[in-house]
């Protein structure tokens, strides 16, 4: 048992099987590297083994009476402050005598930024450098949620990127729940009359979604022959991503791990979502944990699961109150 302690990283899960892979790598190289002094598993919230409670058994029959629990993830949405605390707490009311410290979400972090920098200059490496930055317009996708406060951050790291890298213009969409999509963002975007275009996905990992913005590009791209559109890779392994990680960890013990609730639709009446105020805090994903990827066969795992309600000390959140218009899009990519 390492003294220093213990480290559960806490996964989106996907059907994908690419998505789980590379959050694998991830938590390997991470073994290897930031979190070398530390016992680490990790788990899935749905789709994907092993699930969540197999990762904290396993820190738990080590011995651990201390388990820091990081959510790898982009944003504070749903899973974030609602699902992921939700298996926390269970956990931790079913064990008392360990104390479980859940962090915070990967957020906007400058070091991401540097990490998103550095995904879109590469994907530049590769274009006709005959057209210059300001004539490029930069669209910045992320996954789309129902939790405001959450979709309006891909609007700051598109700000920041904009300013930060010299581009023409920049603009938003969303791989689904919310709006614009890609394709529709796109094509507004043509109006403006750029030369080029950078889709980059503020994603993590791999997954159905990321294909899709990439699809969605494509179609956008036949119907504008005269632009060149350029698709950016996502975060996924790069250093910077893995600092973030490690510097999560660190404000746990420091008490800078809370979230910023002044726009958290659970805590503030925000305009739209005013019923969403004080929704419990409860898990929404027990009919696909560990169900399986597409390429493996599901196995059902049953345990307890109470009910709790918003506290937010750290970080809780979820789709309550309004409709996703697709079927479970969250549900089947890592990338967030």
């Amino acid at each position: 048992m390492s003294p220093k302690g213990a480290v559960m990283i806490c996964g989106h899960g996907s059907r994908d099987e690419r998505a789980v892979s590379q959050f694998n790598a991830m938590v390997e190289t991470m073994k290897q590297t930031h979190l070398a002094d530390y016992d680490v598993e990790s788990g899935f919230l749905e789709f994907a083994h092993p699930i969540l409670r197999d990762g904290f058994e396993k820190l738990k029959a080590m011995g651990h009476k201390k388990i820091y629990a990081l959510p790898g993830m982009l944003f504070a949405a749903g899973h974030v402050k609602n699902d992921l605390p939700s298996e926390v707490n269970n956990f931790a009311n079913e064990n008392p005598d360990i104390d479980v410290k859940f962090g915070r979400d990967l957020a906007i972090d400058p070091k991401l930024l540097s990490a998103a920098k550095d995904r879109i200059e590469e994907a530049l490496a590769t274009a006709d450098d005959s057209i210059a930055r300001e004539d490029t317009l930069l669209m910045v996708v992320g996954r789309g949620t129902n939790d405001p406060d959450a979709n309006s951050n891909v609007y700051k790291v598109a700000r920041m990127l904009q300013e930060g890298l010299g581009f023409g213009r920049t603009e938003i969409s969303y791989s689904g729940v919310t709006h614009p999509r890609v394709n529709a963002g796109l094509r507004e975007a043509m109006k403006l009359g750029y030369k080029r275009v950078v889709v980059f996905p503020y994603f993590l990992f791999a997954g159905i979604l990321i294909d899709r913005i990439y699809t969605h590009t494509d179609e956008v791209a036949a119907e504008f022959g005269d632009v060149e559109f350029i698709k950016a890779g996502y975060l996924k392994d790069h250093p910077m991503v893995l600092a973030s990680f490690a510097e999560r960890l660190a404000e746990i013990d420091t008490g800078d791990n809370n979230m910023n609730c002044q726009l958290c639709k659970y805590r503030e009446q925000i305009i739209g979502y005013e019923g969403d105020v004080g929704t419990p805090q409860v898990g929404h994903h027990h009919h696909v944990m560990g169900i399986g990827t597409d390429g493996g066969h599901g196995h059902g795992h049953g345990h307890g699961h109470g009910h709790h309600h918003h506290g937010h000390g750290h970080s809780h959140d979820h789709d309550h109150g309004h409709s996703h218009d697709h079927a479970h899009d969250d549900a089947k990519s890592t990338g967030s």
